[in-house]
């Protein structure tokens, strides 16, 4: 009889240490970290560009599939290259409401301003969504039609005469100018603007005489047939649909050389909660492989591109050597 009741006594205890550990693991579960307020999305250009247009956009796909339960609040942070975004970001450390959307200034920016005192490595990483790439634009009534015309119209036109609209200096455009001012032996007169976007209009408007604007900058002017795109700074057969027809320098000839991309990526403050950097990551897995996301990859001329935790955070101190390197080839930084 005692034997019974030592048996019974067992099971009862395992079944209660099961039913605690269960509602242990379900009260965790549901203590899983959940912003308390809305997040602050800071996008490091002004409004308009690609950055700004490509946050708005996510933004969109979390409201509309309650991806968060709180919104995500786009608040724009161009300042100096950036500089005022990243220092934001830096000041904030520890704070789990605020997330920021990067471009290639999250490298040149510190490289070129050290004096911000900003350690990219530091940053707690996201998600990297995709790699975004660039073209050479030029009007379509502007009577060049590839890139030997191109080259011939700038060497014409000389450095006071031919204006490329670009985002500031040490900007990705800028570094992009500077790549086809090398390989062809051109000299033009670069002139800044708060945004891609601003930068496309002002191409149309004629201010300007070209740009090399990220494919989402000028798409509806492309389709629109006031702007005519002349050559890709991608590897061959990266892009697709529409895209894919734009010859890249290499299929013209221009050897391997001219590549450049932009990556996208969402990066948050030093030292926020691990599960908070869970929820983030999580939040923004749903959205990369939302169909939303998916269709813009390919409209908008985005190359695919999940990376997350520690790779990505490998990944941006490899970038910020690469452009280490670009900025001194410029004469940017010593």
């Amino acid at each position: 009889m005692k034997k019974v009741i030592g048996m019974g006594a067992l099971a009862l205890g395992a079944a209660f240490a099961f039913g605690v550990g269960s509602f242990v693991q379900s009260t965790d579960a549901a203590a899983a970290w959940k912003p308390r307020k809305p997040v602050e999305f800071v996008i490091m250009a002004g409004k308009g560009g690609g950055a700004d247009r490509l946050a708005r956009f996510i933004q969109g796909i979390i409201e509309k599939h309650k991806f968060s339960p709180k919104p995500f609040i786009p608040n724009n942070k161009g300042g100096g290259s950036g500089a005022e975004a990243l220092r934001y970001l830096k000041d904030n450390a520890g704070n789990p409401h605020i997330i920021l959307a990067t471009l290639n200034s999250l490298y040149t920016t510190p490289l070129r301003n050290p004096g911000i005192g900003v350690d990219i490595s530091k940053f707690t990483p996201i998600a990297r969504l995709a790699e975004d790439t660039f073209q050479l634009w030029v009007t379509t009534d502007s009577g060049i039609k590839s890139v030997k015309d191109y080259i011939a119209a700038v060497k014409k036109a000389g450095a006071a005469g031919w204006k490329m609209g670009g985002t500031g200096k040490g900007q990705e455009d800028s570094l992009v100018t500077a790549l086809l001012e090398k390989k062809f032996g051109l000299k033009m007169t670069y002139v800044p603007f708060k945004g891609g976007g601003t930068v496309a209009k002002q191409l149309i408007g004629k201010h300007i005489n070209s740009t090399v604007n990220n494919p989402s900058e000028q798409a509806g002017f492309w389709d629109a047939k006031k702007s005519i795109p002349l050559a890709s700074f991608t590897p061959k057969g990266k892009l697709k649909g529409k895209w894919g027809s734009i010859p890249t320098f290499e299929e013209l000839g221009h050897g391997t050389d001219m590549v450049y991309y932009m990556q996208r990526s969402v990066i948050a403050p030093p030292g926020i909660p691990k599960d908070a950097q869970d929820f983030y990551v999580s939040v923004f897995d749903k959205v990369y492989k939302s169909k939303e996301w998916q269709s813009y990859l390919t409209k908008k001329g985005l190359v695919p591109g999940w990376l997350t935790g520690n790779e990505l955070t490998a990944y941006f101190v490899k970038e910020r050597e690469v452009h280490r390197k670009l900025l001194k080839d410029l004469g940017e930084i010593k």
